[in-house]
């Protein structure tokens, strides 16, 4: 199929696809979009289509082909990208490491929780003169979580509701010490890509949750440390059975009525002035702010 390069085009589902994850089978009437941001270019082309009769956004976070590496990728542009073509949730997808007996690989996991280790990265849209300060005790919309686990559970796949996502910095994977700390500290899964995209989204009043794809068990478990050949088995077929769950969850999406706070988590998150704001940042993220000053 031929693909169209747009400008712009309305949806309000995206899938920011993960290890693996570089395309979603089945979608029709597909366009390529092309978006330049405040923060630079997202990751790669923007893929709008429909799934099951749902229009969508995909956006493969590594790129095509796999060429960015987790503290390399762009998410500030991703997100605001995503936030320009009207998307109200997005699904993240990536591959983890289990840092329970219990979740073996090959099983799915939908985190109600987030614990950062990450370094340096670009965490927020605001500074350089406009402040704020979003409420993230909650970082995964729990209305989009359950519907996702919904999703997974209709194709047959095991899936855990809830636990802690602990994000590191990467690339290497973890330490035996690291893995026993993050074990000890009641951890459920650990990765690599989940922040800042969950911050980010929350700062753009988009729903976010994660569906974290379990390969392997990190280094703790004896005889079952992490290789790149079991790796690369297990992400397979993890990701034959997201694009399942993706087909089974979207259509579900659709017919959500946000109910939820992340949908106005701007509302009381800004605390600059509007006469005090520097005038070239309060442009620049006019997008995300400009229902509220």
């Amino acid at each position: 199929m031929s693909k169209k390069v747009l400008k712009r085009e309305s949806v309000k589902v995206a899938v920011i696809g993960g290890s693996g994850l570089y395309d979603i089978e089945g979608i029709e009437d597909v366009k390529e979009i092309r978006l330049k941001t405040p923060f630079g270019e997202p990751s790669d082309t923007i893929v709008v289509g429909r799934l099951r009769g749902v229009p969508c956004a995909f956006l493969p976070r590594h790129a095509r082909g796999h060429r960015l590496l987790p503290t390399e990728l762009p998410a500030r542009a991703n997100i605001y990208a995503l936030k320009s073509l009207g998307v109200e949730q997005i699904v993240g997808v990536g591959a983890c490491g289990s840092l329970k007996e219990e979740i073996p690989p090959r099983d799915f996991v939908v985190p109600d929780q987030i614990y950062d280790r990450t370094k340096g990265r670009h965490s927020t849209f605001f500074g350089d003169g406009v402040v704020a300060h979003v409420t993230f005790d909650q970082p995964y919309c729990p209305e989009l979580s359950s519907l996702l686990a919904d999703g997974v559970e209709k194709i047959g796949v095991r899936v855990h509701r809830g636990g802690t996502y602990v994000c590191m910095e990467g690339p290497a994977f973890s330490t035996k010490a690291e893995s026993e700390v993050n074990r000890r500290l009641g951890f459920s899964v650990v990765g690599m890509t989940a922040l800042p995209e969950a911050k980010l989204a929350r700062e753009a009043e988009i729903c976010y949750s994660t569906v974290a794809l379990v390969t392997d068990y990190d280094v703790w478990k004896e005889g079952e440390e992490v290789s790149v050949g079991k790796l690369v088995e297990n992400l397979r077929a993890n990701v034959e059975n997201v694009k399942k769950t993706l087909a089974s969850a979207l259509p579900l999406l659709a017919r959500r009525t946000r109910r939820c706070r992340c949908a106005s988590a701007l509302q009381y998150a800004i605390f600059t002035d509007p006469k005090a704001m520097n005038p070239g940042t309060k442009k620049k993220l006019n997008l995300l702010i400009g229902k509220y000053v």
